[in-house]
């Protein structure tokens, strides 16, 4: 008898979750305001890694529905298309796209399985903070790498291990690690905050899953950054205060050098080997 496969499961449980928080307008399901889009700071943060020009690029937003990443790279020029598993979060990016006057296609899917999608479609695929919803990380970085061109770059954020394991409130000692770090399944629930989404079946992902699957995966590490979050002068237990002790995020730039079977491949952007590839 085969086991049982619970990604239907996790991938329904994930949508109702994302779907509902949408509708409530709860955190990272609004969109960016008139100032924020605009913003020449937020521009230049969001563009650097791709070279700070866009235009006629194609991007892929993974995982990023809500209104706050496909706009913004549309608004640079890009050919976007946003994937997300919440049709609600989509429904927010046609929304906002209309009112700002760009277009932007949108693809109700999961993260780790994009069939509609040709490989080597995309120039560059940008995922903010959302692997910890599937079980597999090496599953989505497969897929990544198969509709990614050769030399095209990813931008990934994930959740760091520690801030999953650590508690979100503080002890007398400080923030306490509560849950293991090799461990099988999904995490423990959590109450609402800004740290964990209430009724989300999340999985705790390890260094060696997070950069190692990477270049497992063909791709070469070309930057890494904690986004800071941290303030001395923040209430205890706020975000805030816990990213003084607890680095919550993790963003990573990597380039698509390789196939599956680590072979290099020729980069059609640049026109040399991905060996070579500058950085951008």
């Amino acid at each position: 008898m085969m086991d049982h496969d619970p990604t239907p499961e996790i991938q329904r449980r994930n949508q109702h979750v994302w779907d509902e928080r949408a509708r409530r307008g709860q955190a990272y399901t609004k969109p960016l305001t008139d100032e924020e889009l605009f913003d020449p700071a937020r521009r230049a943060a969001a563009l650097h890694w791709l070279g700070g020009d866009v235009r006629s690029r194609r991007v892929l937003c993974l995982a990023a529905g809500g209104g706050r990443h496909g706009v913004l790279y549309a608004l640079a020029g890009a050919l976007v298309t946003v994937v997300d598993i919440s049709s609600e979060m989509l429904r927010i990016d046609r929304d906002v796209a209309a009112a700002r006057g760009v277009s932007v296609q949108t693809v109700q899917a999961s993260m780790d399985r994009m069939p509609v999608f040709a490989a080597g479609q995309f120039d560059f695929v940008v995922q903010p903070v959302s692997t910890c919803y599937v079980p597999d990380l090496g599953r989505v970085y497969a897929e990544v790498a198969r509709v990614l061109a050769a030399g095209g770059v990813y931008i990934s954020q994930h959740k760091t291990p520690t801030s999953l394991q650590a508690d979100v409130r503080p002890a007398a000692r400080g923030y306490e690690l509560v849950e293991p770090y090799y461990r099988q399944g999904p995490l423990a629930p959590a109450a609402a905050g800004l740290l964990r989404e209430a009724g989300a079946f999340e999985y705790l992902h390890r260094w060696e899953e997070l950069v190692g699957g990477l270049c497992r995966a063909g791709f070469v590490i070309e930057d890494l950054e904690e986004p800071r979050h941290a303030d001395p002068q923040a209430a205890v237990g706020t975000l805030a205060h816990r990213s003084c002790y607890v680095a919550p995020y993790v963003r990573i730039k990597a380039r698509r050098v390789a196939n599956s079977k680590g072979e290099r491949l020729q980069s059609p952007c640049f026109g040399e080997t991905a060996t070579s590839l500058p950085r951008g």
